[in-house]
């Protein structure tokens, strides 16, 4: 048999040649799956991320759903209670208005007096009708308010800052341990960050009236010349209001600073937890009560 030489050595070259190529090829492959495994992980961890935003933002939207629900339900209680006593009354003179007609005891001007007090009373009821637009109106102001600053702040739990409306003014709290350094008035860092978004919002609407709020709990205090917790307060209270004003540029006129002492609190002090919630600063988003009387004057 003759052996064919040049093609043995045709295959010998061709596995020699696969034999060399397969295991490189194999480890690029190898690298490129590494590579693309571990951005498959870093979009799953982005994903999570997004998803407890997500979650988050759905929670907070629920909240202040049920706040706006049930301060609705309490605006249509004084609505149809004004109502009905203005019903009432409507009623009540229209009857005495026909039984004087039917005795012949009223005179003309006595008539017309009598009318222009119906008159009046149609009056009265034009004006709870745009006092209650005006309260709604306020109601609805403050929630976007809420929304606004929950937003700008972030997902910093409700232990360090808590932002709520009741009876149709915004309070923001915010935790001593968050603000200051135990036993101290100076800022923390990280409490100026927090304290820039909020001012971001509020110069948003430079016409808002606030009020900056000092509360301690009941342990007694004394340090230099600071010699109770009236001194603290009204000093921690000050100092927000300086780095409202000087590092974020909010007008010091519409801004008022008060120390509250260890005398409003919100927790029981008889506890660790309790004197903790209580040592916090308030920002009161004050009612704008000159707009409420021009309102009263117009009628």
């Amino acid at each position: 048999m003759k052996i064919n030489y040049p093609q043995i050595l045709l295959v010998a070259f061709v596995v020699f040649a696969i034999s060399c190529v397969s295991p490189k090829k194999y480890q690029q492959a190898e690298a490129k799956y590494t590579q693309l495994n571990g951005a498959y992980l870093d979009v799953q961890n982005k994903y999570r991320e997004l998803q407890g935003d997500l979650n988050a933002s759905k929670n907070q939207n629920t909240d202040l759903t049920n706040q706006l629900a049930k301060q609705k339900a309490e605006a249509d209680a004084k609505i149809k209670d004004l109502n009905s006593q203005n019903e009432y009354l409507k009623q009540n003179n229209n009857l005495v208005l026909n039984q004087l007609k039917d005795l012949s005891v009223v005179t003309g001007a006595q008539a017309e007096s009598i009318k222009k007090s119906l008159e009046n009373i149609g009056a009265k009821d034009t004006y709870i009708k745009d006092l209650q637009s005006s309260i709604a109106r306020k109601d609805s102001l403050n929630m976007v308010l809420v929304m606004n600053l929950k937003g700008a702040i972030g997902n910093i739990g409700d232990d360090d800052i808590n932002i709520k409306v009741e009876r149709s003014v915004v309070y923001i709290d915010i935790s001593d341990k968050l603000l200051f350094k135990s036993g101290s008035y100076d800022v923390t860092e990280r409490a100026k960050v927090v304290l820039g978004k909020v001012a971001k919002v509020l110069a948003a609407q430079p016409n808002l009236e606030f009020m900056v709020e000092g509360h301690t709990d009941s342990i007694p205090y004394k340090n230099g010349a600071l010699i109770d917790n009236w001194d603290l307060s009204v000093k921690r209270a000050t100092t927000v209001v300086r780095v409202l004003q000087g590092q974020y540029g909010l007008d010091p006129k519409h801004i008022t600073a008060a120390g509250r002492g260890q005398y409003l609190p919100i927790a029981d002090n008889s506890t660790a937890a309790g004197r903790a919630a209580n040592r916090r600063t308030r920002i009161v988003i004050l009612p704008q009560l000159d707009q409420f009387f021009k309102l009263l004057e117009k009628k």
